[in-house]
């Protein structure tokens, strides 16, 4: 039996389950509700499990060292924004506060963001440009 074919059923018996835990909700029962949980619950699972297969075996059966580059290139932006990120103590509105660390990871999640969109903005401009020039 091919992937496909099982991935397939799997889908169409999970399918059903949540069609008959959604009809027992809408007549009142509330133990409709566990089961429809547990069957999101056991679909979100194998959606992970297959995509981090899949993305393993993709990147094991092509370039691996781009794959590595480009992983060191995002560890040295983030190593990068971690650097010029500041973290001072914030009172949070709940009444409890944010430590300095955890305010520098913030920060240095923003500017790793915006480091990430001037580098992606910037090669979809120069893109453009030399499309535009090379006519």
């Amino acid at each position: 039996m091919g992937l496909h074919k099982l991935l397939r059923i799997v889908a169409i018996v999970l399918g059903i389950l949540g069609a008959v835990f959604m009809a027992l909700i809408w007549t009142g029962s509330e133990s409709g509700i566990n089961g429809l949980a547990y069957t999101a619950y056991i679909t979100l699972g194998i959606v992970l499990v297959l995509v981090l297969i899949f993305v393993l075996k993709g990147i094991f059966e092509g370039n691996i060292k781009k794959t590595l580059i480009s992983i060191g290139a995002f560890l040295v932006v983030v190593a990068v924004s971690y650097g010029l990120a500041t973290g001072t103590e914030q009172l949070l509105q709940d009444g409890t506060t944010l430590s300095e660390g955890g305010s520098r990871w913030v920060g240095a999640g923003l500017y790793t963001f915006y480091i990430l969109a001037i580098v992606a903005i910037g090669s979809m401009v120069l893109s453009g440009f030399k499309k535009l020039t090379s006519r």
